[in-house]
C-alpha cells in the first residue's frame, strides 16, 4: 500500500472528533470530492474518492450527523495506466437538506463557491476537520525526496483561498497555484509537510514519512561524500599525471646538475605516479612531510624552468 493510502485510511479512522468537527469534515468532503448537482430542479449530492475508508466514512457522517441515508456505488474508470477504483457517496431525495445542513447552501440557497463561513470560521477543530476533509478527497502526498509535496487539487479558487486562509490559523503557510486549469493548495517544505500531518492527526503516517525522509537524507549526504570523495580522487590522479609528465622533463632538461634531494623526490614522483602527496613522503628516506616532498618537487620545476630560459636566451 502506498504512503497516501495509509494516510487516508488512518484519517478516515479518526472517529473521536465532536459533531461541530465531524460536520466541518463532511461538508469539505463533499466540497472537495463533487458537490452539488442539479438533476430536474432536484439537488443531488455526490462525492467522489479514491479511498473505500473515506468513503464509507462520510456515508457513515451523513447518517450519523445529518440522518439521511446515502448510497455507495463503486466505479471503474479506465486510465493510461490501467483501470482505477473510485468510490462515489450520493445523496438523492434528501440532496437539498444536506446542502443546507453542511452549509453548502446559504440561507438563500445559493450555493457556496468557497467553504461555509461557520467553517471558516469556526474553532480550531473545526478547521483540522475541514483541512481533513479536503485531503481525504483530493489530497496527494509525495513520498519524501527533492520533490516533497502535501497537494490538495481545488473544485475552485475560492475553495483554495479558504484552504489558505484557514491553514494560516493553524500556523502553517500553504501557497495556492493554477495547473493545468486546476487550482491546487500545495505545501513543499517537509517540516510542514510533517505538521500538517500531525494537526490533521495522521500520527502514525508522520512518523513513517519523517523517517522516509531521514533515511532519503541520509542516502543522498551518503552519496554525495561518494561523489566528493570520487571527484577529489579524479583531480589528485590527473595531477600526479601531470606532476610525473613535468618530473620526467626536467630530469631531461637538468640531465645530472640536480641536487640529490630534489631528484629523490622527483623519482619518488615517478615511480609512484598514483600515490598521493602524503603517501611520497611517508615513501622517502628519511620520511618527510607532504608539504615537504611537494616543496621539493616544486623547486626541481623551477629549476629546470630557469635552466630552460637560460638555454633559450643564449641560444638567440
Amino acid at each position: 500500500m502506498a504512503l497516501i493510502d495509509d494516510v487516508k485510511s488512518e484519517l478516515a479512522a479518526i472517529d473521536n472528533e465532536l459533531p461541530a468537527a465531524k460536520k466541518a469534515q463532511a461538508a469539505a468532503m463533499i466540497r472537495f470530492g463533487g458537490g452539488l448537482h442539479l438533476i430536474q430542479n432536484h439537488i443531488v449530492v455526490e462525492a467522489q474518492f479514491d479511498s473505500l475508508d473515506a468513503a464509507r466514512w462520510l456515508q457513515d457522517a451523513i447518517k450519523d450527523v445529518f440522518g439521511h441515508d446515502s448510497d455507495l456505488i463503486e466505479v471503474s474508470r479506465q486510465t493510461p495506466t490501467g483501470a482505477v477504483q473510485r468510490y462515489s457517496v450520493r445523496v438523492l431525495r434528501a440532496g437539498g437538506a444536506l446542502a443546507l445542513q453542511t452549509g453548502l447552501l446559504d440561507r438563500r440557497k445559493r450555493p457556496v463557491r468557497g467553504l461555509p463561513a461557520d467553517i471558516v470560521s469556526g474553532n480550531i477543530a473545526q478547521i483540522k476537520a475541514a483541512w481533513r476533509g479536503a485531503f481525504l478527497a483530493h489530497g496527494e502526498l509525495s513520498d519524501p525526496g527533492k520533490a516533497s509535496y502535501l497537494e490538495i487539487i481545488c473544485p475552485g479558487q475560492e475553495a483554495a483561498l479558504a484552504l489558505v486562509g484557514t491553514a494560516r490559523r493553524l500556523g502553517v503557510n500553504v501557497k495556492a497555484r493554477q495547473v493545468r486549469s486546476s487550482e491546487r493548495v500545495t505545501l513543499r517544505d517537509p517540516d510542514a509537510i510533517e505538521r500538517m500531518l500531525l494537526l490533521l492527526g495522521a500520527t502514525q503516517s508522520s512518523r513513517q514519512w519523517s523517517g522516509k525522509r531521514s533515511d532519503g537524507e541520509s542516502r543522498g549526504k551518503a552519496n554525495r561524500l561518494a561523489n566528493f570523495d570520487d571527484a577529489n580522487m579524479r583531480r589528485s590522479a590527473k595531477a600526479a599525471v601531470e606532476a610525473s609528465e613535468k618530473v620526467i622533463k626536467a630530469f631531461e632538461i637538468l640531465g645530472d646538475d640536480i641536487p640529490e634531494n630534489l631528484r629523490a623526490a622527483g623519482q619518488l614522483r615517478l615511480d609512484h605516479r598514483d600515490a598521493s602527496l602524503e603517501e611520497l613522503g611517508r615513501l622517502a628516506d628519511p620520511p618527510v612531510t607532504k608539504d615537504a616532498i611537494a616543496g621539493r618537487i616544486r623547486r626541481l620545476l623551477q629549476l629546470s624552468a630557469k635552466v630552460e630560459k637560460q638555454r633559450a636566451q643564449q641560444n638567440v
